[in-house]
């Protein structure tokens, strides 16, 4: 039994008996939130949902979206994750689940069935859950991950898109506000406010909303800017929890590779101190809310074992480091088509085998964010355009968000917006005519049975797993 619901005492996050409880596990991105990368559609999830119902057909889109959701999180999951020795899942959902655009402020029941599901399935293997809104109206940020189909975060310049956000979170608080396995709220993932003012104000409004209906549960509350810069924040709300992204370049493809120099260790303990310096500042709790490296397909890249070798390396490194500060941590991510899950679908699966041709495609014209690998017919189309830009306009590089330069602005709206988008209801085709049947084999290529473990990173996520002498 949970001995309570979880709170905030100082810089610790502790039970009703006061006894330190430090909450270490995972994401299920991809599931109530879906994303490009991790189960292989092009462009944004409003988009590919909408080109599958004009496939399917009302019928077969509500089966195959219910049976897809129900396989992806089942009993043996949260029995595989407890037996890691990890002990909270961050659940990442869009409001779409909950309400309508063209029907706001009525809530979807139905956006419950899974949830209340999982929540359960977690609580039975004494798995902690963090809720979190990855996609909220409007978008919080300009990218993919928040269902946001331009590169323009509307939610900070339309108070209704807040309103909203805030009303959903009432909601939900009074659905779970007694549920003890619940570890709290996650108001807006990695939101980007190029004021720097009104994430802030946001805050406190919705701070105040969730604790007039309940008063008990932490809010986790992310930093600026994709959860890296606390420009703005003033103070501390109370039983709150600060939350950073500690994602490092040396674990993806376009960046350097990890050789675990002193150099490259210490830039790790850097960057993660620079990302904590408020929390520190205010002696408040830590939590990482995101980071891990993607991984090499040994199918199609032959130095994938030594590449991914260095990349368990880096994790493991960045794990020496939190638990060298005893932080709270959710790696990124649990289950997706191979790239960087703890498991993914089987190479032999329906799923992939359907899917694969599209899954090259997407890598040649460079349609996908995450993971990115270079492609010499798209980059030489695209060099030219980045440096023409930077050159008739040397303050494109400035615009924000901060980390975002010239090529990511660019990659973002013409290639990963526009063309991806161009690519929805060709990857939906593929789908057509199929039966039940066959819908069902497809949606089971993300039951766990079916699944392949990643057992490098698994290992290094159970090592590091508890917090020695908590």
């Amino acid at each position: 039994m949970a001995s309570g619901i979880l709170k905030v005492d100082a810089n610790k996050v502790v039970d009703n008996n006061g006894d330190e409880v430090i909450l270490r596990g995972a994401a299920i991105g991809g599931w109530m939130n879906m994303e490009n990368f991790i189960t292989g559609y092009p462009a944004h999830e409003s988009q590919h949902r909408a080109s599958m119902l004009k496939v399917l057909g009302p019928e077969k889109y509500e089966f195959f979206f219910d049976k897809w959701l129900e396989y992806f999180f089942t009993d043996v999951d949260a029995k595989f994750f407890a037996g890691l020795g990890l002990n909270c899942i961050r659940i990442p959902f869009n409001y779409r689940h909950f309400e309508d655009d063209m029907n706001p402020r009525v809530l979807k029941e139905s956006g419950f069935k899974h949830l209340d599901r999982v929540i359960e399935l977690c609580a039975k293997e004494k798995i902690y859950t963090v809720l979190d809104m990855h996609t909220a109206p409007g978008g919080q940020n300009p990218d993919w991950h928040s269902d946001n189909r331009t590169n323009y975060a509307a939610f900070w310049d339309y108070k209704d898109h807040q309103d909203r956000t805030i009303w959903l979170w009432e909601q939900i608080a009074a659905r779970y506000k007694s549920n003890p396995w619940v570890a709290g709220y996650n108001p807006l993932n990695e939101p980007c406010d190029p004021e720097h003012i009104r994430l802030p104000a946001f805050y406190d409004r919705v701070e105040k909303a969730i604790r007039a209906i309940d008063p008990d549960h932490i809010l986790w509350l992310d930093g600026n800017t994709f959860a890296m810069e606390w420009k703005g924040f003033d103070k501390v709300l109370p039983n709150c929890v600060y939350a950073m992204h500690d994602y490092a370049s040396m674990g993806f493809p376009t960046g350097p590779r990890y050789k675990g120099t002193p150099e490259q260790k210490d830039y790790l303990e850097r960057q993660y101190l620079r990302k904590a310096e408020f929390m520190n500042t205010n002696n408040t709790v830590i939590w990482n809310g995101e980071f891990g490296p993607v991984y090499a397909n040994p199918h199609s890249n032959p130095e994938a074992q030594p590449i991914n070798q260095e990349r368990y390396n880096l994790l493991g490194e960045q794990l020496r480091i939190y638990d060298k500060y005893k932080i709270h941590w959710s790696i990124w991510l649990y289950k997706d088509v191979g790239l960087q899950g703890m498991i993914y679908t089987s190479p032999t699966s329906p799923w992939i085998t359907t899917i694969q041709p599209f899954l090259e495609k997407k890598k040649a014209l460079m349609l996908d964010a995450w993971g990115r690998d270079p492609s010499d017919e798209a980059e030489a189309v695209f060099r030219p355009l980045v440096d023409w830009v930077d050159r008739v306009s040397p303050g494109a590089k400035e615009i924000y968000p901060t980390p975002w330069n010239t090529e990511r602005h660019l990659l973002r709206v013409v290639y990963q917006t526009f063309l991806a988008s161009s690519f929805s209801d060709e990857f939906a085709e593929l789908f057509r005519g199929m039966g039940e049947g066959e819908l069902d084999a497809l949606a089971r290529s993300f039951h766990f049975d079916e699944c392949v473990q990643r057992s490098g990173l698994n290992e290094i996520l159970r090592e590091h797993a508890r917090v020695t002498g908590s």
